[in-house]
């Protein structure tokens, strides 16, 4: 079996970490190097498992053989590390949202097509078990064709860089509205034409960015979708967040609870209730496939394209909500 070479560049994300452990445990797959601009938030990792560590992310790309990289900066700088990568000629995975403009995002995808790598967002949500199941309930037209979708991806407020607009691109709008987007475009395969929203900040009066957040979407097909996005959930919630929909069909309707595989947990040491998640993790089967479509040179699953399509429908809703009206997207 071909072993797939693969560089990390930034732990900004947490996700990062989670990605480097699913890395770890695939046969035949090498981190060849971590880039981090904060070597202390690396130093444990490339210690307990001997990676180099990279002070710039050029020189991880110029000296290593690197199949691949795995980008989980800031929002802000994916488009830059996506487009060194591209040059160098190694293929990417992106952390969500792909950019922060639409303009960036089509620049990521040209220059990774001109370069010859393929261009894979991180958008793990499809391989919840919960949504595979309803997707292909709604493939064997259990439910007749699908009229309009009802969503939720309400989380805790992450701090730290998230709250800063230059870096972020936005709070909780652009934060929580692409991971659902995706599955609604995943599902409808159809694209988003026009978007209303509205945005506040409502939980946390110290923020500069939106904290609460409610997007109306209209398809091509014509299918309406309406989304609460909200950094709604308190420290004290048993989980970081959730994902939910509720697939109104011509002959029935499906409610998925993507993240509702728990058991509950009383512990008078822990003064409080908590849910212990025993569902398939997502994380993992979406690092395997992007490294076997590297390892094959087949597509990958989750493409650059829709990242931009799911992104795309977080900066109209920012339009939408400075200008008071719905937006027509523009791809």
């Amino acid at each position: 079996m071909k072993k797939v070479k693969i560089g990390m560049i930034s732990f900004a994300h947490s996700h990062a970490n989670g990605i480097l452990k699913e890395l770890l445990a695939i046969p035949d797959v090498e981190i060849v190097g971590i880039f981090n601009n904060q070597p202390e938030r690396v130093a444990d990792h490339a210690d307990k498992n001997g990676i180099p560590y990279f002070e710039d992310h050029k020189r991880l790309l110029e000296t290593t053989d690197a199949d691949a990289v795995v980008i989980c900066s800031e929002n802000a700088f994916h488009t830059k590390y996506t487009l060194d990568a591209a040059a160098a000629g190694k293929h990417v995975l992106c952390e969500k949202p792909l950019g922060i403009t639409v303009e960036d995002m089509k620049r990521m995808i040209e220059a990774c097509r001109v370069n010859g790598v393929q261009l894979m967002t991180a958008l793990p949500c499809r391989y919840l078990p919960a949504v595979r199941q309803a997707k292909a309930a709604v493939e064997r037209g259990e439910i007749g064709d699908i009229m309009a979708i009802k969503a939720t991806n309400r989380g805790r407020m992450p701090g730290r860089w998230f709250i800063r607009k230059e870096l972020s691109g936005g709070g909780a709008v652009m934060d929580h509205t692409v991971h659902v987007t995706d599955l609604m475009n995943w599902f409808l395969q159809s694209e988003p034409e026009e978007v209303y929203a509205e945005s506040g900040t409502l939980f946390h009066d110290d923020l500069d960015v939106d904290d609460a957040g409610i997007v109306h979407v209209r398809f091509a097909n014509g299918v309406a979708a309406v989304l609460d996005p909200s950094w709604s959930r308190a420290e004290s919630f048993p989980i970081g967040g959730d994902i939910t929909m509720r697939l109104i069909g011509t002959k029935g309707v499906i409610d998925v609870n993507a993240l509702g595989q728990v058991n509950e947990l009383y512990s008078d040491e822990l003064g409080k209730m908590q849910w212990s998640y025993w569902g398939d993790g997502m994380s993992g089967y979406m690092v395997r496939a992007f490294v076997e479509a590297v390892r094959n040179g087949t597509e990958v699953p989750i493409t650059g394209e829709d990242g931009l399509r799911s992104t795309a429908v977080a900066l109209a809703a920012y339009e939408s909500i400075e200008l008071g009206t719905a937006v027509r997207l523009r791809l």
